[in-house]
């Protein structure tokens, strides 16, 4: 088969990219299609592969400014040539599944969420916008939520990251999905016989994963907290800090999984459409103390794997660290490690591959 795989834009190894990797190695002669591309930014199993880029690549400082050019990229997806392709896999979070596919190929979008800054989080987009930005955003917010929800209909099969996404196909779209949850590569991360006194915060520092909550909560609690992560919140989270928090920015992949194997416990404070990072850090044995809402529910058992605190704030946080604590001794590494390995990468292509053979049998075709 020939197959191209359609991936909103390659700047980052976050969980979309790693989801890509896996996919790529269902089919690894598959050809990638994305917006913007910097090859130094992601990883040697995503470089070998052939990467095509839409025009938006081509104007001023798109590295940088990608989102900016957000109105242009339905334009842009749809000037793709796609012709002899027979399976067409988009990666979606941003624009990706409004792809033009042959009238006899398969299109299968995986889905990692609608795009929030469309559907449920718009308001807190807008409200946290600058004057000019929400001016600009109510009127192309609108035609992009519209042509979003038309090109739902070009996709021949939804698979949804998590049961929490696939939720919000069905609201946004009036589409059924499969859930696929993304793999975590268990094997890289390691179990260690001696932690240590602090809690981590590992993500993109961004609004609606709540970094400022872990910081706030540790500051008023005077608990030691290590935050990892790059974005547009790092300045201000520094200046937030505490003497007992130490913000260090983004690290490197082996600085990372340091860190998670000898926290006491990841901080996940967002809600998150289903997050590979509190499977990473099951995968080194540790626990994971999260907010009770969205993918987190699919993926941490309460009392084995980790705790759930059932509201956004720093005293609700505070009392499950409380819990944690007086619990802490009966949480067995090797029994959350154990945890993790159930979502393995051979589980995700097993599960992938039954949805593309029940597709292509839908077809009269052949994987």
């Amino acid at each position: 088969m020939k197959v191209a795989i359609i991936h909103y834009w390659l700047l980052n190894m976050r969980g979309g990219e790693k989801v890509l990797e896996a996919l790529l190695e269902l089919f690894p002669e598959a050809d990638i299609y994305t917006h913007v591309y910097e090859p130094e930014r992601v990883s040697p199993a995503i470089r070998k592969h052939s990467v095509k880029t839409t025009f938006i690549s081509s104007l001023p400082f798109s590295a940088r400014l990608y989102q900016a050019y957000l109105p242009l990229m339905p334009l842009a997806l749809e000037q793709l040539d796609l012709q002899g392709y027979d399976l067409v896999i988009s990666s979606e979070s941003g624009p990706a599944k409004g792809v033009l596919v042959p009238a006899d190929a398969v299109h299968i979008c995986y889905c990692h969420t609608p795009p929030r800054y469309l559907w449920d989080l718009y308001i807190p987009y807008l409200r946290q916008s600058s004057f000019l930005t929400r001016l600009l955003m109510r009127p192309l917010t609108h035609y992009l939520r519209i042509w979003d929800t038309q090109t739902a209909q070009r996709v021949d099969r939804f698979v949804a990251n998590s049961d929490f996404v696939g939720k919000r196909i069905r609201r946004s779209y009036r589409r059924d999905s499969t859930t696929v949850n993304p793999p975590v590569d268990w094997p890289s991360f390691e179990l260690v016989e001696q932690t240590e006194d602090y809690y981590l915060y590992l993500g993109h520092l961004v609004g609606y994963k709540r970094p400022d909550l872990a910081i706030r909560a540790c500051n008023a609690s005077g608990r030691k907290l290590r935050v990892i992560g790059d974005g547009p919140l790092l300045k201000r989270l520094r200046k937030m800090a505490g003497p007992s928090v130490e913000v260090l920015g983004g690290l490197s992949d082996a600085q990372v999984r340091h860190h998670l194997s000898r926290c006491r416990a990841l901080l996940f404070p967002g809600v998150e459409d289903f997050g590979i990072t509190p499977l990473e850090a099951m995968a080194s044995g540790r626990p994971v103390v999260a907010y009770g809402r969205g993918g987190a529910l699919e993926t941490v058992i309460d009392g084995a794997t980790g705790m759930f605190f059932a509201s956004q704030t720093e005293t609700a946080l505070n009392d499950a660290l409380k819990r944690f604590e007086a619990s802490e001794a009966q949480f067995s590494p090797e029994a959350i490690r154990l945890h993790a390995e159930g979502f393995s990468r051979a589980r995700f292509h097993r599960q992938f591959r039954a949805v593309l053979d029940d597709a292509l049998a839908e077809q009269g075709q052949s994987s």
